[in-house]
């Protein structure tokens, strides 16, 4: 069995470290402020976070890693003791008095869930433990196994009471996972902090998602290159510019196993039990808030290719950006003008 953990995204910028940009995308940063940089851990996932702003102190670094932890104490699925943890611990017993970071999570979990008639579903907790993606012990589930939890993946079992302002899943079993918006909230989070601490340039990373606060210190555009699919992290297959906005990607080389030659990633259909199959690579999502983008890209590549662009194309203040297995890069109409194209590899499909 073969396990692979790749980076979505990478920055295309001259004073990052780490010798991780290309010198045909290096661009002119003001040299007077380098990045300060720290690195955490939540979700999983290696964050890090550089602040463009001499005035930014360890102090800074310190109360935002209090933030994530606190965030991961709210919305963790797996973490003892964390809001959802009890939430699931509670599933077919009674409703459970969460904090309102935890109720706005969930909350706006549920609107994707409507928005996408389920293709999003914040209820799939019991599909992402039965297969266990991205751990040692993944494997195919039996299909037995696989239909006994689809009989309590529904996000209409879950009962919101705005007035208490508590969760109920209605059936035994039930698992909330929010993992697909989680990470994409935490990092807003983290800008809002810096917005309020007066950092107006600052790059947030969390693996798949990043989120460019402001723009450079000399004025400029931030250039975020997009990981070509089927290389090897470090391979891009073009470059937007972009200011006060986030991308986030899903896709079937994020995290997957293999099992008797058979290609698993991570992303789960909430219909069938199993990893959504489609002639999609990725789909990345171009807005202004973090937490949208990360729901916004699973939701679109769980929708495919023709459902998913009209639906991104629907939507305000969204920009989609679709891989297909033929090597095709399909964008929404916004993009036109802020997209580059720079792998020979792919085309351009419209």
């Amino acid at each position: 069995m073969k396990h692979k953990f790749s980076l979505l995204f990478f920055l295309i910028l001259s004073l990052i470290l780490n010798g991780c940009a290309s010198k045909p995308y290096e661009e002119s940063v003001n040299t007077a402020i380098q990045p300060h940089s720290e690195s955490y851990f939540i979700y999983d996932t290696i964050v890090t976070v550089r602040v463009y702003d001499d005035r930014v102190t360890d102090q800074h670094f310190k109360e935002l890693d209090t933030r994530m932890k606190e965030i991961e104490s709210h919305l963790s699925r797996t973490l003892q003791g964390s809001e959802v943890y009890r939430i699931n611990e509670q599933a077919g017993k009674q409703a459970v008095p969460v904090s309102v970071e935890t109720y706005e999570v969930i909350t706006k979990s549920m609107k994707y869930a409507e928005l996408s008639e389920g293709c999003f579903d914040p209820a799939i907790g019991p599909l992402v433990s039965l297969w266990n993606i991205g751990q040692d012990n993944a494997k195919v589930p039996s299909e037995e196994n696989i239909k006994k939890m689809l009989q309590v993946i529904d996000y209409h079992q879950i009962v919101l009471d705005d007035a208490k302002r508590t969760v109920f899943l209605k059936q035994p079993n039930m698992a909330i996972d929010l993992g697909g918006i989680g990470k994409g909230y935490a990092a807003d989070q983290i800008a809002a902090y810096l917005k309020e601490n007066d950092f107006n340039s600052a790059i947030i990373d969390l693996g798949g998602n990043i989120l460019a606060l402001g723009k450079k210190p000399n004025g400029n555009d931030w250039t975020i290159g997009i990981q070509d699919p089927d290389r090897n992290r470090g391979n891009q297959l073009g470059k937007l510019k972009v200011t006060n906005k986030t991308v986030v990607t899903s896709g079937i080389y994020e995290r997957y196993f293999e099992e008797n030659g058979k290609h698993y990633h991570h992303i789960l259909n909430p219909a069938t039990g199993y990893p959504v199959e489609n002639n999609l690579f990725g789909v990345s999502i171009i807005t202004n808030e973090s937490a949208d983008a990360d729901a916004l890209s699973t939701t679109g590549f769980a929708l495919g290719l023709e459902k998913g662009m009209s639906f991104m194309e629907s939507l305000p203040n969204v920009e989609a950006i679709f891989i297909t297995k033929d090597k095709k890069v399909h964008i929404t109409g916004g993009l036109k003008g802020n997209w580059e194209l720079t792998n020979e590899q792919y085309q351009m499909a419209n």
